[in-house]
């Protein structure tokens, strides 16, 4: 099974990935935790979504060693990777987005996938969940996401970006809302950003973190979905083509719904420089536990 890695961003999220700090032992990261939970949960090839500038410093740093456990391919995110007819429009400079980073590595996806973030750690049961509906044959739903309670997915330290989930009566997405800016307010409540104004949002709401399993022919919908953002675009320069929205497409053309699989794991994560320390803590316990390898002579 085929696990596409969302890592376009890294380089500019920590300023150069060769600045990147390791939290492992033997000066792993994030990424070789979540391919290490991959791997024991079935999935047998991986597929990087990086900058094609990145390519040499991105190997050097995690994927020759990640090459040793796994097949890996690269997939490169590239603003002219656009569909027949269009261009880049004048000054954009921001990349495409999540829809468009998978749409990427379309070329060495085979059937289903799931798809990650490379900067997020997920644990080994949202691994077991993806793929274990994968390999199921149910036809109920088109795809599914590993859902995570909001308040575990928090960090102290600012705003994160969640997809906010409401569910069915059958326990499927009925609708999902990208909310960028989500964090804890003075008072303890949370809340989230938009126009300039904080509205409140549950903490026990159901979010996404783009872990997504998604059946054969997501591909052909995330296309036609991409093609329809481009054409409407109401800021050329900034807006995104977000991962939800090409699963709504697949929903849409496939007539099938996206089931939430919960899971009550706490995310660990660097959105910021200061979360460092709280992952360093999380895989030294883990590593106590046996989950994970220790340091290596």
């Amino acid at each position: 099974m085929t696990l596409i890695v969302m890592a376009a961003g890294m380089g500019s999220r920590y300023g150069g990935l060769k600045q990147l700090d390791p939290i492992g032992p033997n000066g792993e990261f994030i990424l070789d935790y979540s391919i290490m939970d991959a791997k024991k949960a079935g999935f047998d090839k991986v597929v990087f979504v990086i900058k094609e500038e990145n390519l040499e410093a991105f190997k050097e740093t995690v994927g020759n060693r990640i090459s040793r456990q796994m097949k890996v391919r690269y997939a490169f995110q590239r603003l002219d990777k656009l569909p027949e007819g269009f261009s880049v429009p004048a000054g954009r400079v921001k990349q495409w987005g999540t829809g468009h980073a998978a749409l990427c590595a379309e070329e060495y996806a085979e059937g289903g996938v799931a798809i990650i973030n490379a900067d997020d750690l997920y644990g080994e049961e949202t691994f077991r969940l993806m793929h274990d509906f994968l390999a199921s044959e149910q036809t109920e739903a088109c795809g599914c996401m590993a859902g995570f309670v909001l308040k575990n997915t928090l960090t102290e330290n600012g705003t994160v970006a969640r997809g906010v989930v409401t569910e069915d009566e059958n326990g499927m997405m009925a609708d999902i809302q990208e909310r960028t800016k989500i964090g804890r307010q003075e008072d303890g409540s949370t809340a989230y950003l938009e126009y300039g104004e904080w509205h409140p949002v549950d903490e026990n709401s159901i979010v996404s973190m783009n872990a997504w399993a998604l059946t054969e022919g997501f591909f052909a919908s995330a296309r036609r979905g991409f093609k329809e953002f481009l054409t409407h675009i109401y800021d050329p320069t900034k807006v995104e083509y977000y991962l939800p929205t090409a699963v709504r497409c697949f929903m849409e053309d496939t007539g099938k719904p996206i089931k939430v699989l919960h899971t009550d794991a706490k995310w660990y994560g660097v959105t910021y420089r200061e979360d460092k320390q709280a992952v360093v803590d999380y895989i030294a316990e883990c590593i106590e536990k046996g989950q994970y390898p220790g340091k290596q002579d």
